[in-house]
């Protein structure tokens, strides 16, 4: 089932959240109509995946204006962008790529992904391969270069996968982070091409740990964040200020399928570092 946003189609299974009573229903999940086929004003929520193809009304920002002592308009200035944060954007930039997979006979989505070795192995969400019908993947650098990208592996319980582009790609691997060193309340940025825009960063905090979260028919244990992620942003990297992955963007909670709201859920790298590595061993 999709709802349409004006954003794209999101596609993938609902967020649920595991705390329901037992039929499933609950604060999230709003699975009812009313006839004009609205949802009742719950929260929905939907995997951040998209097959973008056309993007409506223009991009917005909040403007706060100040009068001077004169009375005449003073522009406001931007509040300060803590340093590290921009070395970790810059950082982070260039190990992020832009996925398409799919095609015309086989369905399309588009999502993001991330380099993790020397190899050039990278990893993504399962459920982009997965609305892309099986079809050939294709991995688009932040240069512009695309290459056709091998599935090394995929692990549909965990939402995961890995791809393997060629040695030419010369992408910059991320580093990741130790698992049990993130924190509640730390910066993080999200890196990906949400709604087609690559090398797309936005910034929040971690805003909670040890979320428990039912995506499809699996329930995960996710890092919360306030980060800004849409559609398109599924597999890109979650990342602290000193530029190392702490988790893979994956899930977004939407009011009736609108895009962010400030509740995004990433799975954390504990679980994505252990899920690659046995891919990897199995399927170099």
């Amino acid at each position: 089932m999709a709802v349409q946003t004006g954003l794209g189609e999101p596609r993938g299974p609902w967020f649920i959240s595991p705390e329901l009573d037992p039929d499933g229903r609950g604060w999230w999940d709003a699975p009812e109509r009313d006839p004009g086929g609205r949802r009742p004003g719950r929260l929905l929520a939907v995997l951040g995946v998209v097959a973008v193809s056309a993007v409506s009304g223009a991009l917005a920002g909040g403007v706060v204006a100040s009068r001077d002592g004169a009375g005449g308009p003073a522009a406001a200035s931007a509040a300060p962008v803590p340093a590290e944060l921009v070395t970790a954007a810059e950082r982070t930039v260039p190990g992020v790529v832009s996925v398409l997979a799919g095609g015309a006979t086989s369905g399309s989505a588009t999502g993001s992904g991330f380099a993790v070795d020397d190899q050039q192995h990278l990893i993504t969400n399962d459920h982009i391969l997965a609305k892309g019908g099986g079809g050939p993947v294709t991995v688009e650098l932040p240069d512009g270069r695309r290459f056709a990208a091998e599935v090394v592996g995929r692990e549909p319980r965990s939402d995961l996968a890995v791809l393997k582009v060629p040695p030419s790609a010369g992408l910059t691997p991320l580093p990741l982070a130790k698992p049990g060193v993130t924190r509640v309340g730390e910066p993080v940025l999200a890196v990906g091409s949400p709604l087609g825009l690559a090398g797309t960063v936005t910034a929040g905090i971690v805003s909670a740990l040890d979320r428990q979260v039912r995506l499809g028919n699996n329930r995960h244990s996710a890092v919360q964040t306030d980060a800004s992620i849409n559609p398109g942003n599924s597999g890109g990297p979650l990342v602290n200020a000193r530029g190392e992955v702490v988790g893979v963007n994956t899930a977004i909670a939407t009011i009736d399928g609108n895009g962010s709201i400030g509740i995004g859920f990433a799975i954390p790298i504990d679980q994505v570092q252990q899920t690659a590595d046995t891919i990897i061993g199995k399927g170099g």
